[in-house]
């Protein structure tokens, strides 16, 4: 047994532990960034996390000189800034791998100038980590007191709510949030909940006592109806593929708006013709004095590109530079060469314009959840999906992250 545990291979793969435990702190740290943590029993999350760091601090220990285990060691205690700072309070979590972090960083088999060095590098790092963010947080503090009065789950179960009454100068408000409820990580005896997902579907001013809050499922057909009869003019912004997919070409959705009254003129329009004009109702005159051209195809690319354009798209101007081909900052950019009108994609359709088909292409399910509060419909499943509310996908870092 003895050989087995002073063989090189073995410290090596016990090394690889170490490091998962590593690994570990690092999803921590991701966590304590776009999650709110919720522990259920605290005893337990203690117990839990005291084991699991002794057991990873015994076995780093045994392969302190590894290169992997030095890695680790170097790596837990700056990951683990976030987690102090964004879950301050959760000790039962933060202790155990703090110690861990600290001993093993102080025992493993690098050079003591490296660990000085990392010990001071780290030491300043939650200084002033801590500093900043307690800076940061006081600009943030509202004199204002919320209350939770009422919160519930829809009854497929996707979203929950919660009316939060707030006390503040103005008489105070009501407001009624909306957030998802499939999006959470779920572990025993801990449950991690996306930060920033909550959206404001009611909100007034003063305080309303009354929090009469109903549910109900109502089909696609329906909601289109409804929406329809409140306005026939309810429009939504679609992506370049979704126009494609939905047998639509780029090119007959590009079209010149805040035209001058001297370019209404040029195009046979009266000043009070409401633009935008497509392009495709322009002769070729017409787009040459606009600096554009179509092609045989029917593709609308720059005569004379600027300069900055050219720049941007690190070309010489020898091949056509096409409309539909360019960002929204190039096209700004080309825009600037026009004294009044802009040159936009319309990405917008209206949704009476949308069936059944391209509305689950757009991903609006069958049926879904209604709300009503105080007998008023402030939040439909369509339009969140439609609108794209709940993005859980995307982790984009922001300052309400931090708040």
């Amino acid at each position: 047994m003895k050989k087995v545990f002073s063989n090189i291979w073995t410290k090596r793969v016990i090394s690889l532990i170490g490091a998962l435990y590593a690994v570990c702190v690092c999803r921590l740290c991701y966590f304590s960034i776009f999650y709110d943590m919720h522990v259920g029993s605290k005893t337990t999350a203690l117990i839990s996390c005291s084991l699991i760091s002794i057991i990873a601090l015994l076995l780093m220990l045994y392969s302190r000189k590894q290169i992997v285990t030095r890695i680790a060691s170097f790596v837990i205690l700056p990951a683990m800034l976030p987690v102090v700072l964004l879950y301050f309070g959760e000790w039962e979590v933060i202790i155990p791998i703090i110690i861990t972090g600290v001993v093993i960083l102080l025992l493993s088999g690098a050079g003591e100038g490296i660990k000085t060095a990392m010990g001071t590098i780290i030491l300043l790092l939650y200084i002033f980590g801590a500093l900043g963010y307690f800076l940061f947080t006081s600009f943030f503090v509202s004199s204002a007191k919320s209350t939770i009065v009422d919160k519930g789950v829809s009854p497929t179960g996707k979203y929950r709510y919660y009316v939060e009454n707030t006390e503040d100068s103005s008489n105070g408000s009501t407001a009624v949030y909306i957030e998802p409820n499939d999006a959470d990580v779920t572990y025993s005896n801990v449950v991690f909940t996306l930060k920033s997902m909550e959206h404001v579907v009611y909100l007034e001013r003063p305080i309303n006592e009354q929090t009469e809050v109903e549910w109900k499922t109502e089909t696609r057909d329906e909601i289109t109806k409804e929406l329809d009869d409140i306005s026939r003019t309810i429009s939504i912004t679609l992506d370049r593929s979704d126009i494609e997919a939905f047998g639509e070409s780029l090119e007959s959705r590009l079209e010149l708006d805040d035209l001058s009254i001297d370019e209404k003129f040029m195009l046979g329009l009266t000043a009070h013709d409401v633009s935008p004009v497509r392009l495709d109702k322009l002769t070729d005159e017409q787009l040459e004095y606009f600096n554009l051209r179509r092609d045989a195809d029917g593709r609308y690319y720059i005569i004379d590109p600027p300069a900055d354009l050219l720049e941007r798209l690190e070309s010489t101007g020898e091949e056509n530079i096409y409309i539909t081909d360019l960002d929204p900052k190039s096209l700004t950019l080309f825009n600037r060469k026009y004294e009044y009108c802009i040159l936009q994609l319309n990405t917008k359709m209206l949704l009476r314009d949308l069936d059944n088909e391209k509305l689950e292409a757009l991903g609006v399910s069958e049926e879904g959840d209604v709300m009503t509060f105080n007998g008023k419909v402030c939040f439909r499943y369509y339009v969140a999906e439609l609108d794209n509310y709940f993005d859980t996908e995307s982790r984009k870092l922001s300052l309400d992250l931090f708040g």
